[in-house]
């Protein structure tokens, strides 16, 4: 907890030390836009921070407006070192599809459904900070989750019951949008288990995640997420890192990227990650989203830069 707590107030010092004097162009994207819907305020956001509200595997500080729909359709691949046998992991799919919703433009609640491990989720995320000229120097966001396994068990020594079957995570996002083109983000998080695969393995797995974001061009840009665990750790497992490029066409976002987590979800890619980048346990995949504005009013769009 203290790596958390110094690494948080590091990223903060360093934040409140930049100054960008620059009014930065108008978006291009829809997209961007209805993340922010409903927004409206004399003070001027920092907008497009990331072009989603996932970064790679995991959130991304944006928040979707109150009244708007994401539909997301995360997928990915085996590993690439499987060879022509297995198409180089085209064979196989790793795959989960959610939707996240605007209950306010400060409060969102999600639902999904992953193969791996056959998993339901649920999650609230909540905006607590927002990055403004003249105010808060970064974004602050929270995050909320519960996760269940509906997979068999075939140890019948374990208790097949709801708590067995259960996890949760508790993160925190807060990331500053530097200039036009670059966005960082730090990630602490705890992710517990109420059963875990091993005796040895702990229940709680903590971990800080860092990602960025670099733009390359008007529509296109370079994502990286990793996450660091810290302490005793579930056997077998490793450090999560993945890299990708988000393409943004208006409402839609392509999300494309290379990883060495089979799991989707916050529990799965933060605590259960197996697969080495040396050893070519790599993951191609996808991410799209597709944002629907089902609210009835359309409110003044806010000040942005």
């Amino acid at each position: 907890m203290r790596l958390f707590t110094l690494a948080f107030l590091l990223f903060t010092l360093y934040s409140r030390a930049q100054v960008t004097d620059s009014v930065a162009p108008k978006k291009d994207t829809s997209l961007i836009q209805m993340l922010d819907a409903g927004s409206a305020s004399k003070k001027q956001y920092a907008t497009g921070t990331f072009l989603t509200t996932r970064l790679i595997n995991g959130h991304s500080v944006e928040m979707i407006g109150k009244g708007v729909l994401d539909i997301k359709i995360q997928h990915r691949f085996g590993t690439v070192n499987g060879g022509i046998y297995e198409f180089f992991g085209l064979d196989e799919a790793s795959i989960r599809i959610g939707g996240d919703y605007g209950i306010t433009d400060w409060l969102n609640v999600g639902i999904g459904r992953s193969s791996f491990e056959k998993q339901y989720d649920g999650f609230a995320k909540f905006r607590l900070l927002r990055q403004s000229k003249g105010g808060s120097p970064i974004s602050l966001t929270g995050l909320a989750g519960i996760y269940i396994t509906a997979i068999e068990f075939f140890d019948t020594t374990i208790a097949d019951n709801f708590a067995n079957r259960t996890s949760y995570v508790l993160q925190l996002f807060a990331a500053r949008k530097f200039t036009e083109g670059l966005s960082l983000q730090l990630m602490p998080s705890w992710v517990h288990y109420n059963l875990v695969p091993n005796p040895g393995d702990p229940r709680d797995t903590y971990a800080i995640g860092i990602g960025g974001r670099q733009k390359l061009s008007r529509r296109i840009s370079l994502n990286v997420e990793y996450y660091y665990r810290v302490g005793t750790t579930m056997q077998g497992t490793v450090n999560p890192f993945s890299v990708g490029f988000d393409i943004g066409t208006g409402g839609h976002v392509f999300q494309v990227m290379f990883t060495n987590s089979t799991g989707i979800a916050e529990n799965q890619h933060i605590a259960k990650t197996t697969g080495t980048w040396g050893d070519g346990d790599i993951h191609f995949g996808f991410n799209i989203s597709r944002v629907f504005n089902i609210g009835n009013k359309k409110k003044e769009e806010p000040k942005k830069w």
